[in-house]
């Protein structure tokens, strides 16, 4: 019965781990930018995941420096450990006079360099142009890459890129709009669904282990007798 028995531990597992990601999901349902993770099997049953980049509902927050991306791409943003790249675009202005994020990462503009606020009104155009009391003082680098699939997330809603770095490009069409955050792509009915049947599925894989135990059990103790 052994290996009747490896398939129900492997399903039970395989509801775990889906498990572990709709939580992660509830839990972030209202943070900025953040995207949801796919899991998938291959026909050697290995996990395999992968995020789901589809646009989230934008909220409208009136705070100047919130921006939402309403299209794709990434604000780029400098961080102790280098490069990483983001969908949230709750900033605010550091001691210094930058625009840096909730973490106090700096975000860089078109030159790779920080944009700094002096100034009391902060006006961003719809290509990320970045207006100071009326005076231009910097361009929000939005991009994208050639492979998405390499982007990982690294947590803060930040993304790693272990790809190539000339695989960074332009996004064809940058859309921001000021005053708003992207929200979560994910849905709370629709996880809590997930989650509801991924628990019957893992107590359904729980009887079946029953099963078996109890079925080896008593081969084992009326082998034993009859011999």
């Amino acid at each position: 019965m052994i290996l009747q028995m490896t398939r129900p531990v492997q399903g039970a597992l395989r509801q775990v781990r889906k498990f572990e990601i709709g939580s992660n999901h509830l839990a972030n349902v209202d943070t900025p930018g953040f995207k949801s993770d796919i899991l998938s099997f291959d026909y050697l049953f290995k996990a395999r995941l992968t995020h789901d980049l589809t646009q989230g509902p934008l909220r409208t927050t009136d705070n100047q420096l919130d921006f939402a991306l309403n299209d794709e791409g990434f604000f780029k943003i400098q961080t102790p450990r280098g490069i990483r790249y983001t969908r949230n675009g709750n900033f605010m202005v550091n001691v210094d006079g930058a625009l840096v994020t909730q973490q106090g990462d700096t975000v860089l503009d078109d030159g790779d360099a920080p944009i700094f606020i002096n100034g009391d009104r902060v006006h961003v155009t719809e290509d990320g142009a970045v207006e100071v009391d009326g005076e231009i003082v910097g361009q929000l680098n939005v991009v994208t890459f050639t492979s998405l699939d390499q982007l990982q997330k690294e947590g803060s809603s930040l993304y790693v890129y272990k790809g190539d770095p000339a695989d960074e490009v332009a996004p064809p069409n940058v859309s921001i709009k000021q005053g708003a955050l992207e929200g979560s792509n994910g849905s709370v009915v629709v996880e809590m669904t997930n989650m509801i049947d991924y628990q019957r599925m893992f107590e359904a894989q729980q009887k079946m282990m029953r099963a078996f135990d109890e079925t080896d059990s008593k081969v084992i103790n009326d082998v034993g007798r009859t011999l």
